[in-house]
C-alpha cells in the first residue's frame, strides 16, 4: 500500500512544499532557529502595532486602556498575551 502522504492530490502538495523540500547540505538547523526568531520578531511587530492603537499615555487613564483592551476589543486579550509572551520568548532565544 502506497503511503498517503505520496498518493493523496493534496497532500502531495504540502509534501512537496513541507516534508520533502530538497534543501542544501549546508542548511542546518541554525537556519530553523534564525527563521523561528525572525517569525517571532514579526508577530512582536504587529501585535505591538495592534497595542499601540490603543495607547494613552495619561496616568489616570492608562489603566482603564489595559481594561479597554482586554474586555472590549476583540481578541484584545490574546494579542496582549502574545506580545508579552513573545517577547520573553525572543530575549531566551537570543
Amino acid at each position: 500500500m502506497a503511503n498517503l502522504r505520496k498518493t493523496h492530490p493534496l497532500l502531495k502538495i504540502t509534501n512537496d512544499a513541507l516534508v520533502d523540500l530538497p534543501a542544501p547540505s549546508n542548511i542546518s538547523i541554525w537556519w530553523n532557529f534564525g527563521s523561528l526568531l525572525g517569525l517571532c520578531l514579526i508577530i512582536q511587530i504587529l501585535t505591538g502595532l495592534f497595542l499601540a492603537m490603543h495607547y494613552t499615555a495619561e496616568t489616570a487613564t492608562a489603566f482603564s486602556s489595559v481594561v479597554h483592551l482586554c474586555r472590549d476589543v476583540n481578541y484584545g486579550w490574546l494579542i496582549r498575551n502574545m506580545h508579552a509572551n513573545g517577547a520573553s520568548f525572543f530575549f531566551i532565544c537570543i
